[in-house]
């Protein structure tokens, strides 16, 4: 469990990354980003998005919407990762800006809920697309979805080139793939028709509950955009390849998402996308594949779920090797056991973090459905980014000399906006869907305790 236990402080190593090796050239540092970001999310969440929305309009409004909040937010944390270029990103952000307890708190959240929730949710998206070629049950989607884990979590306790190096291969092949499903729907599709882009179901305003649930369900597509600065210790020149990756990767992500969208309500009549697979229908096929399946035949549309299936783990490959930093961080500061701050001799790889991950990733696979899985990482995850646009402004006040390779454009109108937007995420969610909000604040304040007591008791 993650307690305070060691020392008090980490030196002037820590800040250099420790043990770490900054493996992570630019090309594999944007291809982790965009690799974290598309994963199961642009397949998956068209569908209940639908259903909440009543037209392919909103739809494509709540993905328009959640993209603004994503470039904001990339922006916001170029700066600071730029200028905070340690393990463990938003840990060392709230720590800077905040100090130790704040930064606890989003450790202990990242550890127990955002990472292992967002890797259960990337193997059961997985399995979902493997169904496609090998039906199963129910349990046999928890099975596979847990072998999965095992299989990454062993691989991420490789080097972080290695890890690079197998993130930039399945982004460029998980990119390929997509855009050949857009072109392929848009062109080749028999009855495609862009007017339905704009029109479908009822077609009026969904209401300001429905639509922040569709843009709460849009930003799980699109969280990964943070998930780099907390491998910042292993990244060559930070202060230029930090910026560039987090800023052009979400940009990149931002258009495929939006020719993808596209693609499926011009393919597919409104009723389609909204009976395809979700937590309301989950013995349906993917949205994905029913778009591929207008142009593709039985066997490619086959082989189109085992490249999806190969997108969602890249985005769980990903996810493993950046959250294992957070512990990793934490422990060289004293606030995990010192276990996690250790480094494997080859591979540079801190392998217990990695392990501990692994196991109570596959603990919550069998908890809970993917798309309340995913509500709970985005809940949490935006309580946070919140504080974290604080701390630019906060940071920029206070520490005036502080060295910024990279400073957010039109300051400070972007991480003010991007602090409103999320403030009104959270509280709509709160309103939306209380039961999971109240859950995820338990999750979170559960933590204060173990850290004021630990606290105590070292000092």
């Amino acid at each position: 469990m993650l307690v305070p236990s060691g020392v008090a402080s980490a030196g002037a190593d820590e800040q250099q990354g420790g043990g770490l090796v900054r493996g992570l050239g630019p090309w594999s540092a944007a291809a982790l980003v965009v690799g974290t970001i598309i994963g199961t999310g642009v397949f998956l969440k068209a569908a209940p998005m639908a259903q909440l929305g009543g037209s392919a309009g909103w739809v494509l409004v709540a993905w328009a919407i959640a993209g603004a909040m994503s470039l904001a937010g990339a922006l916001t944390f170029a700066e600071l990762g730029a200028a905070f270029p340690h393990a463990g990103g938003e840990y060392v952000f709230l720590r800077e800006a905040w100090g130790p307890l704040p930064a606890y708190l989003y450790g202990w959240t990242r550890f127990w809920v955002a990472t292992p929730a967002s890797i259960a949710a990337y193997a059961i998206g997985a399995a979902t697309f493997l169904s496609g070629v090998l039906p199963v049950g129910r349990l046999g989607h928890d099975t596979a979805a847990i072998a999965l884990i095992a299989i990454f979590t062993g691989l991420n306790c490789l080097s972080v080139r290695t890890g690079g190096g197998f993130a930039a291969a399945l982004t460029a092949l998980k990119l390929i793939l997509i855009l050949g499903l857009a072109a392929g729907a848009l062109l080749l599709a028999p009855d495609v028709d862009l007017g339905r882009v704009t029109v479908g179901g009822d077609g009026g305003f969904p209401g300001y509950r429905a639509l922040g649930l569709m843009v709460l369900a849009a930003l799980w597509a699109y969280d990964g955009w943070n998930n780099l600065p907390m491998a910042a210790g292993e990244v060559r020149d930070p202060g230029r390849t930090l910026p560039r990756a987090i800023v052009l990767g979400t940009l990149a992500v931002i258009a495929v998402y939006a020719l993808v969208n596209v693609a499926y309500f011009a393919a597919l009549p409104f009723p389609d996308v909204v009976t395809a697979s979700s937590d309301a229908h989950p013995d349906a096929a993917p949205v994905a594949a029913r778009a591929a399946a207008t142009f593709l035949g039985g066997a490619t549309q086959a082989l189109l779920a085992v490249a999806m299936t190969v997108s969602a783990l890249s985005a769980m490959a990903g996810s493993m090797l950046t959250g294992a930093r957070v512990p990793y961080a934490m422990a060289r500061d004293g606030l995990a056991p010192a276990r996690l701050a250790a480094v494997s001799a080859g591979a540079r790889a801190p392998v217990a973090a990695v392990l501990i991950q692994g196991l109570w990733s596959t603990a919550l696979v069998t908890w809970g459905g993917f798309d309340l899985l995913t509500n709970y990482v985005v809940f949490a995850s935006w309580l946070f980014y919140a504080l974290d646009a604080g701390a630019v402004l906060r940071l920029r006040r206070r520490r005036p000399d502080l060295v910024r390779p990279y400073r957010v454009p039109l300051y400070p109108l972007v991480p003010l906006l991007f602090l409103a937007l999320a403030t009104l995420l959270v509280i709509n969610t709160v309103v939306a869907a209380p039961r999971a909000s109240l859950i995820g604040l338990g999750l979170i304040a559960a933590g204060a305790p173990v850290y004021l007591l630990g606290y105590r008791r070292r000092r």
